[in-house]
């Protein structure tokens, strides 16, 4: 390791150690909440179309394969607007970018509910895809300003409880909704929940100057340094690993366990509210012990997964082993962020960046890998080799020694 990675997070009479004005010890906990309304906005209309494929599909006249390709191209172009954004726009004012990121989701969902044809829908969730990457990217190192450092595990667990709230609500909520009103009038909701975000930023944060190591030479740098290395390759074992196994939950569910569509519905909301408990205890604890963290929550969301795939006899036991699972998902935004944010404290938009893309590509490739698995040896060998897979990641994690905390 070397000295620079050794170092922690300082304050030098007033400022960090890269001569911008340290984190304020009073923190903006209106305006790290303005964050987590935005995200919670941004991830609700990128999962829309789940709920809703078979409308979409039959009034623009393609197939629901084709609709569900508005998801997928969403997140391709998040990956890459991540990595992007913060390097393109190194300069801006970032309460400015963020409220002009929110807004564009506003476009995106007014376009998708107007779209008189399939191509129009397309074009809308690409511009949801920039917005989704550049807010992410930017978001760690806006909550590491708006907070002391010793509380960023808090503040980065308000702004990802918009990601557990929307993932609960996003795919039930266009369900309920779209049958009583249709799919169109979903996604202008949509676009009126991103107005609200909009408005609570323009409110509530207050100027933040971009970060002095922007640039593609800073992402380079960045990538360099070995703990980020190491963090960025246990986020993709551990993203790969879940999503290996959720993206077939549904036959997991229904051909192990037996499950009826009502039952499964409840087992995903069940699962949905895993991933808040595990988001809402997970940002606390890393504040006090973040090796702990990182061991804890993706060996429970490994076990669990296995145990899921063991325990199709029990559906009570299905239940919890759905909830264990969510809570240790959800816990893994929080602790990754964390140690990004103390592994390069003077390039969180690099690393948010980073973290984007890499999350990203784990979910293809984890959905990837579980299919060749479901398809040649069952989907119980996918869950067990997405479970073995995350908790592989956390070993690796705990391994590495953080940062300390300061101030």
């Amino acid at each position: 390791m070397t000295p620079h990675e050794s170092t922690a997070i300082q304050e030098v009479g007033g400022r960090s150690s890269s001569g911008n004005p340290a984190p304020a010890q009073s923190a903006s906990w209106a305006a790290v909440a303005s964050l987590g309304v935005g995200v919670f906005a941004l991830v609700m209309a990128e999962f829309l179309p789940t709920s809703l494929l078979s409308r979409v599909a039959a009034d623009l006249s393609v197939t629901e394969g084709l609709a569900g390709q508005s998801v997928a191209i969403t997140a391709i172009v998040a990956a890459v607007s991540g990595l992007l954004i913060p390097v393109l726009i190194p300069q801006m004012d970032r309460r400015r970018l963020m409220i002009i990121l929110s807004a564009l989701a506003v476009v995106s969902n007014l376009l998708v509910a107007f779209a008189p044809a399939y191509p129009v829908l397309l074009a809308a969730r690409v511009l949801l895809g920039i917005a989704i990457g550049g807010f992410w990217s930017l978001a760690i190192s806006i909550t590491a300003r708006l907070v002391p450092p010793a509380k960023l595990g808090l503040g980065l667990t308000v702004v990802n409880l918009g990601v557990s709230l929307a993932t609960v609500a996003a795919v039930p909520l266009g369900t309920l909704l779209g049958e009583v009103w249709g799919w169109r009038a979903v996604f202008v909701l949509a676009a009126g929940v991103s107005i609200l975000a909009v408005i609570i930023q323009a409110v509530t944060l207050p100027s933040v100057l971009a970060g002095p190591s922007g640039g593609f030479r800073a992402l380079g740098q960045t990538l360099r340094s070995r703990l980020i290395a190491i963090c960025l390759f246990t986020l993709a074992l551990m993203g790969a690993g879940h999503f290996a196994g959720f993206t077939y939950i549904r036959p997991a569910a229904t051909g192990l366990g037996g499950l009826d569509p009502e039952q499964l519905a409840a087992l995903l909301l069940v699962y949905g509210l895993g991933i808040v408990g595990g988001n809402v205890v997970a940002g606390p604890l890393a504040d006090r012990m973040l090796r702990g963290a990182s061991l804890i929550f993706p060996l429970l969301l490994g076990l669990a997964m296995i145990g899921f795939a063991q325990l199709g006899s029990s559906t009570g036991l299905l239940f919890v082993a759905a909830a264990l699972w969510g809570a240790g998902f959800g816990a893994l935004p929080t602790i990754f962020s964390a140690w990004l944010a103390r592994a390069e404290p003077d390039r969180l938009e690099s690393i948010g960046g980073l973290q984007t893309g890499v999350f990203q590509v784990a979910v293809a490739l984890g959905a990837f890998l579980g299919g060749l698995l479901v398809d040649g040896a069952g989907v119980q060998t996918a869950l067990v080799f997405g479970g073995l897979t995350a908790m592989l990641g956390a070993v690796i994690l705990v391994l590495v020694k953080p940062r300390p905390l300061a101030g």
